[in-house]
């Protein structure tokens, strides 16, 4: 029996297929679309049965080659390109793509666990995984809306786990790839790397300069919710996959640059102490975001705990710090 896995050589099917490894699980499918070729080293660590192009995995479900032998499919592939503007190609992606999988698992019983994201959201300021909680600002958060929507008006037809994930903003290790859409926490530790300074926005939705709050949890921490819901496959549902705390990203940049000057045996500094050395720098906020951006996020934990998740999370604290140590060991000297 194989695992799929979806996105596997992405920033969170990579963690998930190392998570599987780990746990002794080598009967992994890979799905992807390594056009963006330099993705593979997120899978350079992993062990795998096997890797197929994500259009060439839906040809073999078509033609029944997986019938009978996959015991779940983590579908975390998409395009999580927040600016991209391309509807067209973001529901073909985002929203068809995922259907044809909910489709098969629906025929097939099989698990189904499956990515969905915070953008749902959009600009409100209650994130509960209801319906009139969300308003999405982009093609990218309408795409994943629109699967939920999709899964609630299908979700008495189940006969095997379907469950959906609303990722908040996620950092950590195997993230490299995504350019400009890789984590604040990744870019803060470049740019303190390369140039003593990190840059954050100035103020926007009512909040100062860097004061802008944001759900940031670590792909550990996602990586244990999909492992959770995969040993209970009795548990079915959308649920908010965050910490449950904001923190703003003054905070993630003092938890960087703290990570690297204890790197060097240096002393934590004061939010207040880098901004008066220069180090926290603040930029006009983008003309192409105003409307589009949430200033704040935080996840409504109420039906992920009443699932039996009870497990604790990372704070930007000590996530950043864990991250910050790993990518650390992985700079060139």
């Amino acid at each position: 029996m194989y695992y799929v896995v979806t996105g596997a050589a992405g920033f969170i099917g990579s963690n998930l297929v190392k998570a599987l490894n780990d746990r002794g699980v080598t009967d992994v499918i890979a799905v992807d679309d390594l056009r963006q070729g330099d993705k593979f080293a997120n899978l350079a660590d992993c062990e795998i049965a096997d890797y197929l192009d994500k259009d060439e995995f839906l040809e073999r479900l078509d033609e029944g080659v997986f019938d009978g032998v996959v015991s779940a499919i983590l579908h975390q592939g998409a395009c999580s390109d927040t600016t991209e503007r391309d509807g067209r190609f973001m529901m073909d992606v985002n929203y068809r793509y995922s259907r044809r999988l909910l489709d098969h698992c629906m025929t097939d019983e099989v698990p189904f666990i499956y990515a969905s994201s915070a953008a749902i959201y959009g600009a409100g300021q209650d994130f509960r995984e209801e319906r009139e909680c969300e308003a999405p600002l982009n093609i990218y958060g309408y795409s994943k809306f629109l699967f939920d929507q999709l899964v609630r008006r299908r979700f008495e037809e189940r006969s095997a786990q379907v469950a959906g994930l609303r990722y908040f903003n996620v950092y950590g290790e195997r993230e490299q790839h995504k350019g400009r859409m890789a984590s604040v926490a990744y870019h803060f530790f470049n740019q303190y790397r390369d140039t003593g300074q990190v840059r954050l926005f100035t103020g926007s939705g009512g909040y100062g300069n860097g004061e802008q709050r944001r759900d940031f949890v670590s792909v550990e921490d996602c990586v244990r919710i999909n492992l959770h819901l995969l040993d209970h496959p009795e548990i079915s549902g959308i649920f908010n996959a965050g910490t449950g705390a904001a923190q703003s990203f003054n905070e993630v940049a003092t938890a960087t640059v703290n990570a690297c000057r204890e790197a060097e045996g240096e002393a934590p500094l004061t939010l207040e102490a880098l901004r008066e050395r220069g180090v926290i720098q603040y930029i006009p906020f983008p003309e192409d975001l105003k409307g589009r951006y949430q200033s704040y996020t935080q996840a409504d934990l109420s039906r992920l705990r009443a699932a039996g998740y009870e497990a604790p999370f990372l704070t930007v604290e000590q996530g950043v710090a864990r991250y910050c140590q790993k990518l650390l060991e992985r700079a060139p000297g």
